[in-house]
């Protein structure tokens, strides 16, 4: 054999021995990563080769599957998809799975190693899929979609006493059931979700922190009785009406001039809802003390799951004396979800304790057996506020709604603490103002309900725009479905 003719085949044979390196390489170092990634057809065909499991709400399933005609045999269905679109999320044969479709998407495909018993495994047969089970009350989330009506909005109903989330609303939603499949109808369902400008599948109630406005109250009250600014609910706070915010040329002014805001209690204040008297004490606390009380209800926080990740609340740091005066009054960079705001008004229900919110009860193996229980847990170390200012904000939330801006909200045989908020934003505050209304209501057997309502935008005029007109409502219809 001559020198180049043997060069050739020893090349050759080093093409072989990378060849066969990389295909082990691949079939045993690359197997799990290639089993899992997303773009392989395979697991979709396995996914979809059966019916899936379900996800339930108050014992009923609200979700199901229909047979097709193609490979992948089996699409996700949806029972009143518009309604539990905010809990379930999607699952789409194109366009993946999202919320609880997506994070126990192992439970409800029947991948879940935890559903196979040692006779399938051995035989490789496929399991019985499992469901997921979630703490969303039918009538509470019925509650809230209907009083939102035509609004674009959100709301959030939790139990005080577990952090189980209760009702989980957002307006305008979508059905999901109009693109799980891969049809022409099913891509054209999609593109039109995409640009609708109403952006119907954002989860306003976990996904969309806005101003709060004046519900940041509650937030600025509890520090200032915290930190000791006050001893009690009823002092007099020493507020100018007007309030000049420091350093500045620029005034606080009060919805109406008429409102006993000046040197009001901290009771007045919340009752005719000052933003002189918040400003005055978010001066005086100063922009840590501030932070450190928000944070304690959930602000900051990147990672509050229930399992379904929501966006972060935002307390800002770094401002000067003027701005720490407006985020008093939950102005100036002060957003909030409507689940974090729910967050705040659960834990003064509950005597200052926060518990952490969660959607998902249990997870099963699709008939009587549990994978998961969601055991209730305090967020982080529980504890808000003391008692005795929980207390304190409990009876100044009851006067809002009895006497001052929250009358709205007021149930016949139940006790109902609110507060209302109505934020601007906009170039100068040209855009039509947020409505809010953050509430907790009691039965007279201890049971308890806590709700926040956002309201980012209905058919009302400008000035008609109020937490008691548009919010108020809303927590009304949700906490009488909680406790009645």
């Amino acid at each position: 054999m001559n020198k180049p003719v043997r060069r050739t085949a020893v090349f050759s044979l080093f093409l072989v021995f990378c060849l066969l390196v990389w295909v082990t390489w691949v079939q045993a170092a690359r197997a799990g990563s290639l089993d899992d990634n997303p773009h392989n057809e395979r697991l979709s065909i396995a996914k979809y080769a059966h019916p899936l499991g379900d996800i339930v709400v108050g014992g009923d399933p609200v979700t199901g599957s229909a047979a097709t005609d193609g490979d992948l045999k089996y699409k996700r269905t949806y029972r009143d998809g518009p309604l539990y679109a905010p809990v379930t999320g999607y699952s789409s044969q194109i366009y993946g799975a999202t919320q609880l479709e997506a994070l126990d998407q192992s439970v409800l495909d029947g991948s879940d190693p935890r559903l196979k018993n040692p006779g399938q495994a051995l035989l490789r047969e496929s399991p019985k899929p499992g469901d997921v089970i979630t703490t969303i009350d039918p009538a509470v989330q019925k509650a809230a979609y209907r009083a939102l009506g035509d609004k674009t909005g959100a709301a959030v109903a939790l139990d005080p006493a577990t952090g189980k989330i209760l009702g989980m609303a957002s307006t305008p939603s979508y059905d999901p059931s109009t693109f799980a499949g891969m049809s022409a109808a099913d891509q054209k369902a999609w593109e039109k979700l995409q640009k609708d400008p109403a952006q119907p599948m954002v989860n306003r109630a976990l996904r969309q922190p806005l101003a709060p406005g004046s519900t940041f109250k509650l937030v600025v009250a509890a520090a200032a009785l915290e930190n000791g600014l006050y001893s009690s609910i009823d002092e007099k706070t020493k507020t100018p009406d007007p309030y000049l915010l420091p350093g500045t040329h620029a005034y606080v002014h009060n919805e109406s001039a008429a409102d006993p805001c000046e040197n009001a209690s901290l009771r007045q204040a919340l009752q005719y809802s000052c933003n002189t008297v918040f400003a005055n004490i978010a001066v005086h606390l100063g922009e840590h003390r501030l932070s450190e009380q928000a944070e304690r209800f959930g602000f900051n926080d990147k990672k509050i799951d229930v399992p379904t990740r929501a966006y972060q609340s935002v307390f800002p740091s770094g401002m000067n004396a003027a701005q720490t005066g407006l985020s008093g009054f939950g102005q100036f960079d002060v957003t909030a979800t409507p689940l974090q705001m729910a967050m705040v008004t659960s834990a003064i229900a509950n005597d200052g304790k926060l518990m952490s919110p969660y959607v998902v009860d249990r997870t099963t193996d699709g008939s009587s057996g549990a994978l998961d229980i969601t055991e209730p847990r305090t967020y982080k170390d529980g504890r808000v506020m003391s008692a005795d200012t929980a207390h304190q904000l409990q009876s100044a939330m009851r006067t809002v709604v009895e006497k001052g801006t929250g009358s709205n909200a007021k149930i016949d045989g139940l006790t109902v603490g609110g507060k209302t908020g109505t934020a601007q934003h906009g170039v100068d505050n040209s855009g039509k103002p947020y409505a809010w209304f953050v509430s907790y209501a009691q039965d007279g057997h201890g049971k308890q309900v806590a709700v926040a309502v956002m309201v980012q935008s209905s058919d009302a005029e400008r000035a008609e725009v109020s937490g008691n007109g548009q919010a108020a409502p809303v927590a009304k219809a949700m906490m009488r479905a909680a406790l009645g």
